[in-house]
């Protein structure tokens, strides 16, 4: 048989559709209004008709993306971007730098969103119970993505419960940093907060530094 010569360039990803694009334009406008809304007059006062209105749309267009207002303000494309990479990794890859790797790449990812937009994103996180609650809510599901790449990579059950407590671990540490970074002004960079927490679930808790807040109640 004949030699089959192949290129060495990688082939184009497939560009999404018309349809893909308007839906894609919709929720980026419905966001924009939200942001710019909540801005003007606060999370509480914002509703969903103005914000309806600010995006040219109608409010069941608004449900219709985002089930409830909290979910503009918490829903991003990067959920299945994780997925999506853990797979992709080499199957002999150390499961925590398989995880550093593709974390880094989702920040890298989101890092394309206006600062101004994570910063608010993070406080409302953190100052309106109604978006920390839906926050908890959402996390089942990324957990659920997240056992079911687990259990593709480690050949378990994604459904055992140990895939399920490592994949919960992970994505309330992940939680946790966001509110972190909220709680302290955003003035750490994000991405080495995150190594350090995955550092925490791959080794556990670090020595103690004798200047931590708390360590002199511990020694006493």
């Amino acid at each position: 048989m004949a030699a089959t010569t192949q290129s060495s360039a990688p082939a184009a990803e497939p560009q999404p559709g018309l349809r893909e694009r308007k839906k894609m334009k919709t929720r980026v406008a419905i966001r924009e209004a939200t942001y710019r809304l909540i801005e003007e007059q606060g999370y509480d006062a914002t509703t969903v008709e103005q914000i309806a209105e600010a995006a040219e749309v109608s409010p069941s267009t608004v449900f219709r993306y985002f089930p409830t207002k909290e979910d503009i303000v918490l829903t991003d494309e990067y959920d299945p971007l994780l997925e999506q990479e853990l797979r992709e990794r080499p199957a002999d890859e150390p499961w925590f730098d398989s995880l550093r790797h593709v974390i880094r790449k989702t920040i890298g990812a989101s890092s394309s969103e206006a600062p101004e937009i994570s910063r608010l994103r993070t406080r409302l996180m953190v100052e309106v119970p109604a978006v920390r609650s839906r926050m908890m809510e959402s996390m089942s599901v990324t957990g659920r993505l997240l056992s079911r790449a687990i259990g593709e990579r480690s050949g378990r059950d994604p459904d055992s419960l140990e895939v399920r407590v490592f994949a919960m671990s992970l994505i309330g540490g992940l939680m946790e940093t966001s509110m972190y970074w909220a709680e302290t002004g955003q003035g750490d960079d994000l991405a080495d907060l995150v190594e350090r927490t995955v550092n925490v679930l791959e080794h556990g808790l670090p020595p103690r530094n004798p200047g931590d807040r708390g360590a002199s109640r511990m020694t006493s």
